[in-house]
C-alpha cells in the first residue's frame, strides 16, 4: 500500500480501529489462487520528459485530421472551433466545475447553462429545452421516454432512416420493458408515408431524423401531419448546423426536438465525449428529463440563477423522477455556448451556408467519375451517399494512403457494402475536394 499517502503509524492506527492487525488480514475472503504473489511485470519508472516523449510517438501512430482531408460525417463532424472557445473553457472556474449540488451558489455556472438552454430554443424553435444530455442517442431514447409517459401507450415507431446508434440507445433504454419498437421502411432515401401511415397507429410517438443518416432532407411537409392525425407525439432528431439553413423542428409542427451538439464548438475527441441538446413544447416541461435553469430576482431585486423542475433522481424520489440520467454535459454544452454566441446568428448561418455549398460541389465533383453516382438522388444538407462500383472499405482504405478520409462505408452498420457516406464541412477547401476527385478516380482503374 506504498500509493497511500499516510505514514506507517498512521496505518496501524487505522487496521486497529477496524480490528485488523495487518492489510493481508483483509484479503483473507479472496482464493489464495486468485491473489497475486509477485510483483506486476511492469517497466522500469519513467521521467516526465521520457514518459512524454514515448506517449507522443505513441499518438504519432494514429491518423488525425490535422493531417488528413476528412470527409466523413454520419454523426461526428469535422467543423471549425474558433480559438475563444478552448481559451475560456480552460479557465478553471469552468473546468473545475461540477454538478451543482449547492446549486444557487454556483451563479456562473447556472449562468452558462440558462444561456446554453435559451441558445438551443432559438436554435430548434421550441418552448423548452434542459441542461444538455450525455449525447445525440440518448437523448432521443429519453425523448422516446417521454412520449410514453405523456401517452400511456407502449409502442414506439422509429424511422429506418434514423442514426442506428440511436436506434440501439432506444431499444437498449426500453429492454427491461414490454415496449414494441417498429421500423417504418424507406422509399428511395426518404421516409416512406404509406409504411408510416400504416405502422403509426396506437404509437406513443414517431422518431424521424432531418437530415437522415444518408444526409438527405425528409418531407417535413407531410410527416408531421400523419402523425398529429395518428395522436402520436413527433420527435426529431437533427443536425444542430442544419437548423440554421432549414425549417426547424418547431416550424414544421414537431413536439420534441433532440440531436447531438458535437458540431457546436467541440472536436471530434476520438468520439467523445460529445452533448446531447432536448428541447420541446411548454405543455411536456414537467416530463423533461434532467433539470432546468431558470432566472430569478433575489431578496433585494437583483437577477440570479436557480434550478427549477429538478426531476432527476438524485433531486427527488426516483419513482417520482422523470428519467434516472444523473448528470449532464455542462463543460461540452459551455463550449457548444461560446461557439453559437461567437458567430452569431449571421455567422452560423454562413457557416451552415458553406456546408451547404461545399458538400454540392463535392457531390458533382465526385459523381463526375464513371461507375460513382448518388445512391439517393434527393435533396441533401451537408453529406450523402455514394454507391460505388467497389467495395466501400476497400476504395476507404486505398485513399487512407493519400491521407484522405472518404467517408463513412455503411457496411458498418450492417449495410450495403458498396455505400459510403460522404461529408464537406466549412473545413474543407476546393484543392482538398479536387484532390479527392483525382485520387477517387484513380483507385477506381
Amino acid at each position: 500500500m506504498t500509493f497511500v499517502p499516510h505514514s506507517d503509524r498512521e496505518r496501524q492506527e487505522m487496521l486497529r480501529d477496524i480490528g485488523v492487525n495487518s492489510f493481508e488480514e483483509l484479503l483473507q475472503g479472496i482464493p489464495e489462487s486468485l491473489r497475486l504473489t509477485k510483483p506486476l511485470n511492469l517497466p522500469e519508472a519513467l521521467s516526465e520528459f521520457e514518459a512524454v516523449k514515448i506517449m507522443g510517438e505513441l499518438a504519432a501512430k494514429n491518423h488525425t485530421t490535422a493531417d488528413f482531408a476528412n470527409f466523413m460525417g454520419a454523426g461526428a463532424y469535422d467543423h471549425f472551433i474558433p480559438a475563444i472557445v478552448g481559451h475560456l473553457l480552460d479557465r478553471s472556474e469552468f473546468k473545475t466545475a461540477y454538478t451543482p449540488y449547492q446549486a444557487e451558489v454556483s451563479q456562473g455556472t447556472l449562468q452558462g447553462i440558462y444561456e446554453f438552454q435559451s441558445l438551443i430554443c432559438r436554435l430548434t424553435g421550441m418552448d423548452v429545452a434542459n441542461a444538455s444530455m450525455y449525447d445525440g442517442g440518448s437523448a432521443t431514447a429519453e425523448a422516446a421516454l417521454l412520449a410514453l409517459s405523456v401517452t400511456n401507450l407502449r409502442k414506439i415507431v422509429v424511422s429506418s432512416l434514423v442514426h442506428p446508434h440511436y436506434v440501439d440507445c432506444i431499444r437498449i433504454y426500453l429492454g427491461g420493458e414490454d415496449i414494441e419498437v417498429v421500423k417504418v421502411r424507406h422509399d428511395d432515401g426518404i421516409i416512406d408515408v404509406d409504411d408510416l401511415k400504416t405502422k403509426i397507429k396506437d404509437a406513443a410517438c414517431f422518431v424521424m431524423q432531418n437530415p437522415n443518416f444518408y444526409g438527405i432532407i425528409e418531407p417535413t411537409d407531410r410527416v408531421p401531419q400523419i402523425v398529429k392525425e395518428a395522436g402520436a407525439l413527433l420527435i426529431v432528431a437533427a443536425n444542430p448546423v442544419s437548423l440554421a439553413h432549414l425549417k426547424t423542428p418547431g416550424e414544421f409542427g414537431a413536439d420534441v426536438c433532440v440531436g447531438e451538439g458535437q458540431p457546436l464548438g467541440n472536436s471530434l475527441n476520438f468520439g467523445g465525449p460529445y452533448f446531447g441538446f432536448f428541447a420541446t413544447k411548454k405543455a411536456f416541461v414537467r416530463q423533461l428529463p434532467g433539470r432546468l435553469t431558470a432566472m430569478t430576482k433575489d431578496k433585494n431585486g437583483k437577477r440570479g440563477f436557480c434550478l427549477t423542475l429538478q426531476t432527476r433522481e438524485q433531486h427527488i424520489r426516483r419513482d417520482k423522477a422523470t428519467s434516472n440520467i444523473c448528470t449532464n454535459e455542462a463543460l461540452c454544452a459551455l463550449a457548444g455556448t461560446i461557439y453559437l454566441a461567437t458567430l452569431g446568428k449571421q455567422g452560423f448561418k454562413e457557416v451552415a451556408q458553406l456546408c451547404f455549398n461545399k458538400a454540392h460541389y463535392l457531390k458533382d465533383q465526385l459523381c463526375s467519375i464513371p461507375g460513382v453516382k448518388l445512391a439517393h438522388d434527393r435533396p441533401f444538407f451537408m453529406e450523402f451517399a455514394l454507391k460505388l462500383p467497389q467495395t466501400a472499405v476497400k476504395v476507404f482504405d486505398r485513399l487512407i494512403e493519400k491521407k484522405i478520409f472518404a467517408g463513412v462505408p455503411t457496411s458498418r452498420f450492417v449495410w450495403e457494402d458498396d455505400c459510403l457516406i460522404v461529408c464537406a464541412t466549412e473545413k474543407r477547401t476546393k484543392s482538398e475536394i479536387d484532390f479527392y476527385r483525382d485520387s477517387l478516380r484513380e483507385v477506381m482503374v
